[in-house]
């Protein structure tokens, strides 16, 4: 038994789900979401929540169970509250800057990087020393593909710790050359 998926996902206030066949969506304050379950499970709306249930005993009906419900929580939670993910730059002129619609990275390279968001996708750059990036959106899927893109550019080195990284990430330091 799946004990993430017994659970019913609660619909807050103003948010609203339809469910045709195999595929939810889900409308609220900050837009609207939507997935297609497979064939393993059953999505029903009762008393103001959203129930998953597998369809049959197999191996695979229980891992797209917990799965499923995750993904229709991750729906309800991104129209109610949005997902974000802060990026730390560190090192010597590394900063961030955001221009109109496009972020603007200064990573040491001989030129400026260049990132314009796709659709749905917000950044900010919020502080005044320009060493922090804040991805902000409804998809946790796209603010996460967002987030590593940004971050593949310079990724954070083992030597000096210089590079973006994750907000909380921990790097592991190396030892540089002895003479």
């Amino acid at each position: 038994m799946s004990r993430i998926g017994k659970k019913p996902v609660p619909l807050p206030a103003g948010v609203t789900a339809t469910i045709s066949g195999q595929s939810i969506e889900v409308k609220g304050p900050k837009g609207t979401l939507s997935f297609k379950a497979t064939d393993d499970v059953t999505l029903t709306q009762e008393e103001g929540a959203v129930a998953v249930q597998p369809r049959g005993t197999s191996k695979r009906a229980r891992q797209q169970w917990g799965m499923s419900r995750s993904m229709v929580e991750n729906l309800v939670t991104g129209v109610t509250q949005g997902f974000k993910k802060e990026l730390d730059i560190t090192g010597v002129g590394y900063r961030a800057t955001m221009q109109g619609n496009v972020l603007k990275l200064a990573l040491g390279y001989s030129h400026d990087v260049n990132y314009e968001p796709p659709a749905g996708v917000k950044i900010t750059t919020p502080s005044a020393r320009n060493d922090v990036i804040v991805v902000e959106g409804i998809d946790p899927q796209q603010v996460g593909q967002v987030a590593a893109e940004i971050r593949e550019w310079r990724g954070p080195e083992p030597y000096k710790g210089k590079g973006i990284r994750y907000r909380g990430e921990f790097i592991f330091r190396k030892e540089g050359k002895k003479k």
